[in-house]
């Protein structure tokens, strides 16, 4: 690309993120968060929506199998919104763990993060490195299913960037946000129902046990104290204080 054209596109990049400057609504970020939860909270909703939360999940084993130098062989993000990573390396030690202990944080924290670059004005990166995130799990993708998922969760970003509509912008970068944030919680509720309701089943927690000795409830409990935490904390930064009476 030319020296003219890489100009050209930083003050594209310039001017559209000077409009970002106005904060948005009260009723849009409130709105945006009761939306997202009720996408977690229904039944019929959450099968569906659960796939975006199971992306994260993958996506956050598979970040930190590279980290640690693991060698990632692929992701499959299947129908049934349930998921696995298949990376190679030692099995034991830090790389493992941490790569098994990443993927119930995963969707809390990039939710946290998500609302830390709103609470200062940063909404274009939180749809900027959403693409980005799912541009690297493409790469390493292994079904069509789960293709297909990242592809048309791509598309609608992009879409709404395309666009170039503030308001737009504003209402799916919040709630992405709370999505993950409420996202994040309801699989460790779930994991622990299952654990009580089908002990011995292959999970996280109880890989983590194995690993280490720790009891796969305190793992649980792990992963509740951080999504709860990044519900809280997440909120606190998100919400437009003092609330509108």
């Amino acid at each position: 690309m030319t020296q003219v054209g890489l100009g050209q596109v930083w003050q594209d990049l310039s001017s559209w993120a000077a409009r970002q400057g106005d904060p948005p609504s009260h009723l849009l970020i409130v709105g945006t968060g009761l939306l997202a939860l009720a996408a977690v909270a229904s039944r019929r909703a959450w099968p569906v929506t659960r796939t975006v939360v199971t992306m994260a999940h993958e996506g956050g084993h598979a970040l930190v199998a590279l980290l640690t130098g693991r060698r990632l062989h692929g992701v499959r993000v299947l129908h049934s919104s349930a998921g696995e990573t298949v990376s190679a390396g030692n099995a034991a030690g830090p790389g493992i763990v941490l790569t098994s202990l990443a993927g119930y944080l995963a969707a809390p924290l990039l939710g946290l993060g998500a609302a830390a670059l709103l609470a200062t004005g940063h909404l274009l990166g939180v749809l900027l490195l959403s693409l980005a995130g799912l541009a690297g799990l493409a790469i390493a993708i292994r079904n069509a299913y789960g293709l297909i998922a990242v592809v048309v969760t791509g598309a609608a970003i992009g879409a709404v960037l395309w666009r170039r509509s503030v308001a737009a912008e504003a209402a799916l970068a919040y709630a992405i946000a709370w999505f993950l944030l409420f996202g994040g919680l309801r699989p460790v509720l779930e994991l622990h129902r299952g654990r009580r309701r089908r002990p011995g089943t292959a999970n996280d927690a109880d890989q983590l046990a194995r690993l280490t000795g720790v009891p796969g409830g305190v793992w649980v409990g792990v992963f509740g104290i951080v999504a709860a935490a990044a519900v809280a904390l997440g909120a606190w930064l998100l919400l437009p204080w003092p609330l509108p009476r």
